[in-house]
């Protein structure tokens, strides 16, 4: 930035020097004035799930029935049986709130096993 600034100095523009540099001129005016931001928290939308409702949907996600799917087999499932608490992307928004984001199936650790050492001590006795 303050390349571009002395750049822009030289030349008396601050757009060629911008340009020269391959910055956008918007990333050097927010340099320029770095006061400003926004403090205000973004606000809760308000068909947003009450925590009532999210904690009903984790409890679903998380019974013994669903507890290996995936929330779109789960939202899927669901609807089937005409039952709808929210999107899968919600579901997915309310694991990962959770911490919960992962495989949700049993995984095999395969163990590291340590690779065999050849050494040979004489021409022709090892091949690989």
């Amino acid at each position: 930035m303050a390349a571009t600034e002395e750049l822009a100095a030289g030349i008396g523009y601050t757009a060629p020097a911008c340009d020269a540099l391959g910055l956008p001129r918007a990333s050097l005016y927010r340099w320029r004035r770095p006061g400003i931001r926004r403090t205000r928290p973004r606000p809760k939308p308000h068909r947003s799930l009450r925590p009532v409702e999210q904690q009903r949907v984790l409890d679903v996600l998380c019974s013994p029935r669903f507890v290996d799917k995936a929330p779109v087999q789960v939202w899927a499932t669901l609807l089937d049986e005409t039952v709808y608490y929210c999107s899968p992307r919600t579901m997915y928004r309310l694991l990962a709130a959770n911490g919960e984001v992962k495989e949700r199936r049993n995984q095999l650790h395969h163990p590291n096993y340590q690779k065999p050492e050849l050494l040979a001590e004489a021409p022709n006795r090892v091949w690989s």
